[in-house]
């Protein structure tokens, strides 16, 4: 799919039944589409793909889309393909779905799905500005590139991107942007707190020629993660580590990272309760992630 920066308008085969229609628009554009039911769900199994014995779930050895022609697997129904859309092994489907939904990892696309106002309101804090879609409790916050998928990532938070769907609810406002390493850190888990050696602060990260145009740049980024852990009103230990995953993913590489800027981390998180072992470990385990 050759993505632009938003979501056209709307659909234009006015003749078709309406979900059916928005399918095929989605297709179009190049987004998986598939029918959902009452209760936002896929239709259930058929018997040859009966306990995903078809590999469209992530623990089989077969994982992957099934090419069963009928949309009766989640995700791995989702196609792009006009003439599976119109089969007659999916009419049934059509005349009862009561939504679309689209595969965005299919599309290269991940959706931030923040369930709540407080999600809501921690997004527009902590991510950067890119196209939003309303929800019936939340947002969608739509950005160019696929990831992992991943559900409950912090309070109201689901990623939703490969081997996932999500609701189709109209194209939204703003201009997309490209995956930030942000929402990327949410999806990994902090490893265990390994019984290292403590020590008083962690040396620069760097050692590659710095990339960035300004000191600036650098000075943002710190003053934005500094930021992020200031305002966490739980999970604070997540948010740390993913903190520093997301200041190391941008800035571990290069020279520019000093023992002045950490330290600014640390403070900002021993102000939140975290012990000066428990900033050590998680810095060390985010530079253990990134493979620094």
């Amino acid at each position: 799919m050759t993505h632009t920066t938003d979501f056209p308008r709307g659909p234009g085969r006015l003749a078709l039944p309406p979900n059916l229609q928005t399918a095929l628009w989605l297709a179009d554009l190049g987004l998986p589409a598939l029918p959902l039911r009452q209760g936002k769900l896929p239709f259930g199994n058929c018997p040859t793909c009966t306990r995903s014995a078809c590999g469209d779930r992530p623990h089989m050895k077969a994982a992957g889309p099934c090419h069963c022609p009928r949309p009766c697997h989640g995700w791995a129904a989702a196609t792009t393909d006009p003439d599976v859309l119109t089969s007659r092994a999916w009419a049934t489907a059509w005349r009862q779905a009561e939504a679309v939904a689209y595969h965005p990892g299919g599309a290269s696309l991940t959706v931030v799905d923040l369930d709540n106002p407080d999600a809501v309101a921690w997004a527009r804090q902590n991510l950067p500005p890119t196209t939003v879609v309303e929800t019936t409790r939340g947002q969608h916050w739509i950005y160019r590139g696929a990831m992992q998928s991943a559900n409950g990532v912090r309070p109201g938070v689901d990623l939703k991107s490969t081997m996932s769907y999500a609701r189709w609810r109209g194209p939204g406002t703003g201009t997309m942007a490209v995956l930030p390493d942000v929402v990327r850190a949410l999806a990994v888990k902090e490893p265990t707190a390994r019984r290292a050696r403590p020590v008083s602060l962690p040396a620069p990260a760097g050692g590659g020629e710095c990339p960035h145009r300004s000191p600036a740049y650098l000075e943002r980024g710190i003053a934005m993660a500094e930021q992020r852990i200031t305002a966490a009103r739980e999970a604070i230990h997540k948010t740390v580590y993913r903190t520093f995953l997301a200041v190391l993913s941008a800035h571990g590489r290069c020279g520019c990272l000093t023992e002045t800027h950490t330290g600014r981390l640390f403070t900002a998180a021993q102000a939140k309760g975290e012990s000066p072992r428990h900033c050590e470990d998680a810095w060390g385990n985010a530079r253990t992630a990134l493979g620094l």
